[in-house]
């Protein structure tokens, strides 16, 4: 059976942490092989143009998740150190108390559609709904393979901005057409069906279209995530369980009046999302573009998630995010780490993806707080941070560890203290 209960994973060599991932997962030696190459140069050159080499990421894996009842190995390309042990060490703790419980929304997108110079934004407004179904269907029309697997253009709303404007710039109808992208996130889909549909809303409302494209703002593509641990859980050092739970439902309190907060705490939410975005394949700029729009969906920027202290004295967590991700497509289709990536997560949809994303950013901010109100967030971090410090010194092979070691033995972190280190230890 599948697991994500890997003890001492830490402490192997990346060559045994494949080979203990290749049993835990059932991935095959090729899969494995895969990381040894990750991306060649011929196929970065057939990505993206004027390509000259490939930029590689430290490539992690989360572990102890326990999601719905299912066990995730959660790979995670991130370039900071902490972060895939943070998110790991909450997931262990979190799975004690029985997991984390997530759902997700239909997988639906959006489409924009930027109308100008209408001579009558209201009777054009009106001429659009009337052929509300008509255009659905052409919609469809431009996208039938999508319609065969189930999706397709499933609703249209029409807004009009900035009525009142002095300014001809300014004022404008704009079509939104929801698609249901199924397991794509559904750029290309949207933007074809906006594209077709261009004219005949020219034609409708005696204006000009100009922008036609996706919205990344999407908020009717949802995923949440929930966790209740008890207080006893929470327990660190001489930092009582009740006393880190009520530091953290301070701490996010905090986010969710301050602005300047919010934007430290939400990017440790990110910490957790972006990694596993960008090891799948997918656009992590959309998903962090919307993350923090939906985050400031009240009208003033605030935390994403929500922490609180139940009627029993746990300690409750929650995230809804917009998740604008796909299992299919686009860069997945191509990146042999993305498809590997897929594999060792073992997510049979991309509702299922983006539950286990939020529920890895709700894991992360969690030990970010933990952090911060116990030890401070430095200590675990600037802890590991050391190697990377010890190789920017010079130091190599054998050679790192005992450089890193004495770093936080003095608690002087820093690459001029390292190169003394690695000047003292060559002679």
């Amino acid at each position: 059976m599948k697991t994500s209960r890997i003890p001492g994973f830490y402490n192997k060599t990346v060559t045994e942490r494949r080979e203990l991932l290749q049993d835990a997962q059932h991935l095959s030696a090729n899969d494995s092989a895969t990381f040894n190459e990750p991306l060649s140069t011929e196929t970065a050159d057939k990505m993206i143009e004027n390509v000259i080499g490939t930029y590689p990421l430290p490539l992690g894996v989360g572990l102890n998740f326990l999601i719905n009842g299912k066990e995730y190995v959660v790979p995670m390309a991130i370039e900071e150190p902490s972060v895939v042990a943070s998110a790991s060490y909450i997931a262990k703790i979190v799975r004690e108390a029985g997991g984390f419980t997530t759902e997700a929304t239909e997988r639906v997108m959006i489409g924009q559609i930027q109308v100008v110079g209408a001579p009558d934004l209201d009777a054009a407004k009106a001429s659009i709904l009337a052929e509300k179904d008509s255009l659905i269907e052409d919609a469809n029309a431009a996208y039938p393979s999508l319609v065969a697997r189930g999706g397709g253009a499933e609703d249209l709303e029409v807004r009009i901005l900035n009525e009142a404007s002095d300014s001809a710039y300014g004022k404008m109808l704009v079509v939104h057409l929801y698609v249901n992208t199924c397991d794509a996130m559904g750029a290309n889909i949207i933007n074809t069906m906006v594209e077709s549909l261009a004219p005949t809303v020219e034609s409708l409302t005696n204006g000009k279209v100009y922008l036609r494209i996706l919205s990344n703002y999407a908020d009717r593509c949802l995923a949440r995530a929930r966790c209740v641990i008890p207080a006893n859980l929470l327990q660190s050092g001489d930092f009582s369980g009740e006393e880190v739970r009520d530091g953290v439902v301070h701490a996010y309190e905090f986010a969710a009046s301050d602005p300047y907060r919010a934007v430290t705490h939400n990017k440790g939410i990110m910490n957790g999302i972006d990694p596993i975005v960008i090891a799948t394949g997918n656009d992590w700029r959309a998903v962090e573009a919307g993350a923090h729009a939906y985050a400031a969906r009240t009208g003033q920027y605030s935390s994403m998630t929500t922490w609180s202290t139940d009627s029993k004295g746990n300690l409750v967590g929650e995230l809804e995010l917009p998740m604008s991700v796909g299992t299919v497509g686009g860069a997945i289709r191509v990146h042999p780490i993305a498809k590997v990536a897929q594999d060792i997560l073992n997510v049979e949809s991309a509702q299922e993806l983006a539950q286990v994303i939020v529920a890895v950013g709700l894991a992360q901010n969690l030990g970010a707080l933990k952090a911060l109100v116990t030890d401070g967030i430095q200590k675990g971090h600037m802890a590991l941070h050391s190697r990377s410090v010890a190789i920017a010194a010079g130091a190599s092979g054998e050679m790192i560890d005992i450089v890193a070691g004495k770093l936080v033995e003095l608690n002087e972190i820093r690459v001029g203290k390292a190169k003394e280190l690695v000047e003292q230890i060559k002679k």
